[in-house]
């Protein structure tokens, strides 16, 4: 015998009661919404990497391509194509005055993995477009700061190669991608001034989940532009996790301006700065006042401007995995001292990869 229906309300008096409560539950969520800051902006949450595996005897690479000369894209845009078992390194060269020198050739450069030196077998020094992520601190203590970190942030754009694709990401405890890949300055301008500055400062996270945004990249070169105020108080993650994920084997150069004057802890933030930068072959800038941020804003694009890039195949085979540790020498008739920055290693087989912390 068939039981009663529990589906059908009883009685009118039992309708108008779950027709009440539908509205309720309705309305509660529409003003939920409405209550929100910005509207429809919701704490970003990159979706997980593709499967990788970063054991030994395992490798994630993309496809190999039929030339090492940069090329143009379906759009016109100059890129640089690599084979499968290149590992490229982006460098900037400075002489004894840290001016950047620009006119060196393959023959004048040293390439080591594991102290062991490496065939060069591409070099390129062009002004090849880049992938670059815009990462600035939201937390509470940036508010009256960031009118003038904009203003930076895309005289920095306006600086750079006009083909370069550019997110922006803000962060305070939680981050935004408030604009993804696009060089439209007037999107870019829009999503820097969807200021909320409150909250803590979860600038491991932050980092991270901007360098698996460059997972959705067309450009193989690379950038993280970040500008905090303090040290990392809501993350989740370590800085040396943080690290280790910015080190795969194609991640970021991080450029970063820490304007830790009011700081409690400003030695400990600026390390954190400075371990980021030197391990990805980027640089940490501490002005000393605000109106300095926007002139190290136009030097970080004339630095990334005037790379070298070098591709060698590591005589070690990337499929035994593990962490390489690289550096670069250069030698030149006329430059009695070069300094030579990249990277300073990376993890054979690797991406970077957000921790799924969040």
């Amino acid at each position: 015998m068939p039981g009663p229906d529990i589906t059908r309300p009883k009685s009118k008096r039992a309708a108008n009661f779950s027709l009440l409560l539908k509205y309720a539950i309705w309305a509660g969520a529409a003003v939920a919404l409405l209550t929100q800051p910005f509207a429809g902006r919701a704490a970003w949450n990159p979706p997980p990497p593709q499967s990788q595996s970063t054991q030994p005897g395992a490798s994630s690479s993309p496809p190999a391509a039929s030339t090492q000369q940069p090329s143009p894209d379906e759009t016109g845009t100059f890129v640089i194509r690599k084979d499968v078992d290149e590992v490229l390194l982006h460098a900037s060269v400075v002489d004894d005055k840290q001016h950047i020198v620009t006119d060196l050739d393959k023959n004048d450069f040293s390439v080591f993995e594991d102290g062991k030196p490496q065939t060069i077998v591409s070099f390129h020094h062009e002004d090849i477009p880049v992938a670059m992520g815009i990462v600035i601190d939201n937390s509470g203590s940036m508010r009256e700061k960031r009118s003038k970190v904009n203003q930076a942030a895309l005289n920095l754009v306006r600086s750079s190669n006009p083909q370069d694709e550019v997110f922006v990401v803000n962060f305070n405890d939680e981050y935004y991608l408030d604009q993804d890949f696009t060089n439209d300055l007037l999107k870019l301008k829009e999503a820097l001034e969807k200021i909320d500055a409150k909250g803590g400062t979860a600038l491991y996270e932050a980092v991270v989940a901007s360098a698996e945004n460059f997972r959705y990249a067309k450009l193989e070169r690379k950038v993280l532009f970040v500008v905090t105020d303090g040290e990392d108080n809501a993350s989740r993650e370590t800085l040396e996790q943080a690290v280790k994920q910015l080190q795969g084997e194609n991640g970021p150069s991080v450029y970063a301006i820490g304007i830790l004057g009011d700081e409690e802890h400003p030695k400990r933030a600026r390390r954190a700065l400075e371990i980021i930068a030197q391990r990805t072959g980027g640089i940490a800038f501490f002005p000393t006042t605000l109106d300095q941020v926007d002139e190290i804003s136009r030097q970080v694009a004339h630095d990334i401007r005037n790379q070298y890039t070098i591709g060698y195949k590591p005589t070690n085979p990337r499929s035994s995995g593990g962490f390489r540790a690289i550096r670069i020498e250069a030698r030149a008739k006329g430059h009695t001292k070069l300094v030579v920055r990249t990277k300073s290693g990376y993890y054979a087989g690797t991406q970077p990869a957000a921790s799924g912390a969040k």
